[in-house]
């Protein structure tokens, strides 16, 4: 695999071999058409060295870390300035895990990295459906003359999907345009819609790509494009812990960005948000 191989830090408790472990943390630390504040390349290895702080004991959910198979197996090794070159790294190296039959966590990076990971997603399952947390709709065609982009995720990703298979959460900006066509498609929807759609989806494998810039940036300011006017950390992980139980085969969270993140009050929001993640979805 293209990784580094002499990787020693890990997320905490994530240190199974990969033989053994049934779920796989792995890093995709790519920002190379970030717009705004750029530096999303170096959360992996910051979520990972902060969540040390944590227990590995989660009293919502009742499950600790410790009785998990669970490994992190580090980076890939990405080009910084070739995207291209990176998608397909990333589509090719998540391919192989996902053929493996294992439940795929990784961490970006920004947002174009889930491009990568559908592409390796779908050619196993073509059925996959996709939901989006997210304070952007990430559904340009364009941005800047670009077709593929942190701003472009999304509408490059519908062209992989099957009809109606996106479901984005959270929202709050994009243009006249992107709104437009959300509403068209109808893929936006709200927190009392979860258990209509969760109907819906519950035999169909499932991935969540979540953008931590959903949150309010009070809560979580060292994102690349922080947007005013967001969830708060609870209201967040009462959406997230209504899809336990559900097929889900794969999760990312992206977007953080340390350079900008003061104290490390957002790297210990994402390494939170990741350890209960892992507690409800790995198998």
């Amino acid at each position: 695999m293209n990784i580094n191989l002499e990787w020693t830090n890990r997320f905490i408790e994530a240190e199974s071999s990969y033989d053994e472990a049934k779920l796989i943390i792995i890093g995709a630390p790519f920002d190379g058409t970030s717009s705004f504040r750029s530096g999303s390349r170096f959360a992996p290895n910051r979520i990972r060295e902060i969540s040390w702080v944590l227990e590995t004991y989660s009293p919502q959910l009742k499950k600790d870390l410790t009785d998990l198979k669970v490994a992190d197996i580090g980076d890939l090794i990405l080009p910084p300035g070739d995207k291209k070159k990176a998608l397909m790294i990333i589509e090719e190296e998540i391919e192989t895990i996902v053929n493996d039959g294992r439940i795929v966590a990784i961490l970006g990076g920004e947002h174009l990295i889930t491009l990568g990971v559908i592409k390796g997603f779908v050619k196993k399952f073509p059925e996959l459906f996709l939901i989006q947390l997210d304070a952007h709709l990430d559904l340009r065609d364009e941005y800047l003359g670009e077709r593929e982009s942190h701003s472009t995720v999304m509408r490059r990703v519908l062209e992989l999907l099957k009809e109606n298979h996106l479901f984005q959460i959270g929202p709050r900006s994009g243009t006249k345009e992107e709104f437009l066509l959300a509403n068209r498609l109808n893929t936006l929807f709200q927190e009392k819609d979860i258990i209509s759609f969760k109907e819906r989806i519950k035999d169909f494998p499932i991935y969540i790509t979540l953008d931590l810039d959903i949150l309010d940036p009070s809560i979580l300011p060292g994102t690349g494009t922080p947007e005013p006017g967001g969830f708060d950390f609870n209201t967040l992980m009462d959406i997230i812990y209504q899809f336990k139980g559900l097929n889900v085969v794969g999760f990312d969270i992206v977007e953080l960005s340390p350079p900008w993140d003061r104290a490390d009050i957002s790297a210990i929001v994402a390494a939170k948000i990741l350890r209960e993640m892992i507690l409800i979805f790995h198998p």
